[in-house]
């Protein structure tokens, strides 16, 4: 024996990864994901925006999979909380809506990335090793939409959609006047009087429209007609 010292073994370094959504069936499939990897450990599950920011905090997670829609404090909110307080944390947004303008602003706020949960299987693991590599990553499916209304801006300038609907929106250029009608502070009655409709069926357009964009709160509406420049400041 040369009694040459044995080198100690020193641990595999891990991309560390938070996942955050207020859906525990949600969060199961990422982590399972995320995991199939064999560089990818998740270091926290987040239910709230809080919590989110908490763990954060706590961790400093090498990337954040975040859900737009959470309660306690929005997707919008923790994306400009963590590049204020953990900023070696990327963020790449997980979302149900398929929204040009939800994808800038979340760029806007410091975020890397954006990922349709539709698309999970194909394209999360792609987005991952992007974001990893600080490269910014857009579902394919929103890249191409933007490509075409890019085009066909340049062909029709000032063209900004029927009815002024922002390119891509999840609602129907109906449920865009509601949002329009309710961030200019009308009330039910007042609304279903401009769209000559009932008040019952001015209620169900509203339900319907906190359902279907996932709002927590009257709040969310109003910040997301800001937006995307439904009303003005």
């Amino acid at each position: 024996m040369s009694g040459a010292r044995e080198r100690p073994m020193t641990a595999p370094k891990f991309y560390r990864v938070l996942v955050a959504d207020d859906h525990a069936i949600v969060r199961r499939g990422v982590r399972v994901l995320l995991e199939s990897q064999p560089d990818v450990q998740v270091c926290g599950e987040a239910r709230t925006g809080v919590e989110t920011m908490d763990i954060a905090r706590k961790e400093k997670p090498d990337l954040l999979i975040l859900d737009l829609t959470m309660p306690k404090m929005n997707g919008f909110e923790v994306v400009r909380e963590i590049r204020e307080e953990s900023p070696l944390t990327d963020v790449l947004v997980f979302t149900m809506h398929f929204s040009e303008e939800l994808a800038r602003e979340t760029l806007r706020c410091g975020a890397l990335g954006y990922v349709l949960k539709s698309d999970a299987d194909t394209e999360l693991l792609a987005a991952l090793d992007n974001v990893r590599h600080h490269q910014p990553f857009f579902t394919s499916r929103l890249k191409i939409s933007m490509a075409e209304n890019y085009v066909r801006g340049l062909n029709n300038p000032g063209d900004s959609g029927a009815a002024g609907v922002p390119f891509n929106s999840p609602l129907t250029p109906r449920e865009i006047e509601v949002v329009k009608l309710l961030a200019e502070g009308r009330s039910n009655k007042e609304v279903a009087s401009t769209l000559g409709v009932s008040t019952r069926t001015a209620e169900c357009h509203r339900s319907h429209i906190m359902r279907k964009m996932n709002f927590a709160s009257f709040s969310e509406l109003i910040r997301f007609a800001l937006r995307t420049s439904l009303v003005e400041p």
